[in-house]
């Protein structure tokens, strides 16, 4: 998903199609990225919206802020921080890009959240399945809704985690920020899951005490394991063929 910016973007603004029928009746059509891929992603940005977190997205900002005292970084700070503001933390004075309503006919139940609540409710209440309150206040109105409302807000998030870290890679080349290299190189994402080892097989008797550490020397007990030899493998396949498969009659 990351690797797509714009396909991030169209996922931001909540592209749909609409089909309208002659009858008078229309279809809205909405494409959404699978959920294993959301959820993966949702659960990489979360840190970033929890206050408690070293990563934090504006406790990041304030330590620009702390490094680089410029016009120009104080500017985007403050530019970015009041758009994190409006997108991602619930206050009563925030607009809403919509509200879902929804009632239950047969117990006359209802429910109304806004899209940042429905979206909330799914990354903390479906993903992570802690925030019970979360998850019952949304309940009525469906998974499939509060999915459909976390998509834009965790994409809106990958944007601006790429845009932060962006940020943080021209302070440093610029000299702003003195940051470690393995901040930068160290990996965060496997590119292979298939694990490949170059090793040594060993094997030593039942009870033969194994080395404390991975530097020290195995004792002469500790036998080199190589693969039977060509003569031993076809023996014992000639063997195996000779033993009855069953006790029982044969067919």
């Amino acid at each position: 998903m990351a690797a797509d910016e714009a396909a991030l973007k169209a996922l931001v603004r909540g592209e749909m199609s609409v089909t309208c029928n002659e009858d008078g009746s229309a279809e809205v059509r909405q494409n959404l990225p699978p959920e294993e891929q959301v959820e993966s992603a949702a659960a990489r940005v979360r840190p970033l919206l929890l206050q408690e977190e070293a990563c934090y997205y504006n406790k990041v900002l304030k330590a620009l802020n702390h490094f680089d005292r410029s016009p120009q970084n104080t500017d985007w700070v403050r530019k970015v921080r009041r758009l994190w503001q409006a997108r991602v933390v619930e206050t009563s004075t925030r607009e809403a890009d919509y509200h879902s309503m929804v009632t239950d006919t047969v117990t006359g139940e209802s429910a109304e959240l806004d899209d940042l609540r429905l979206a909330l409710a799914w990354i903390y209440g479906d993903v992570v399945h802690h925030d019970t309150a979360r998850r019952q206040e949304a309940a009525l109105l469906g998974l499939q809704e509060r999915f459909r409302a976390a998509v834009p807000l965790v994409a809106w998030i990958m944007l601006h985690t790429t845009g932060l870290l962006n940020r943080i890679r021209s302070l440093q080349r610029a000299g702003r920020l003195n940051l470690a290299s393995a901040v930068f190189e160290e990996p965060v994402a496997l590119t292979s899951t298939t694990v490949i080892m170059k090793a040594t097989m060993r094997i030593a008797p039942v009870g033969t005490l194994a080395p404390a550490t991975a530097v020290e020397p195995l004792g002469p007990e500790w036998k080199v394991l190589l693969p039977p030899r060509p003569d031993s493998r076809e023996a014992t396949a000639a063997d195996s063929a000779e033993e009855p498969l069953s006790d029982g009659p044969t067919p």
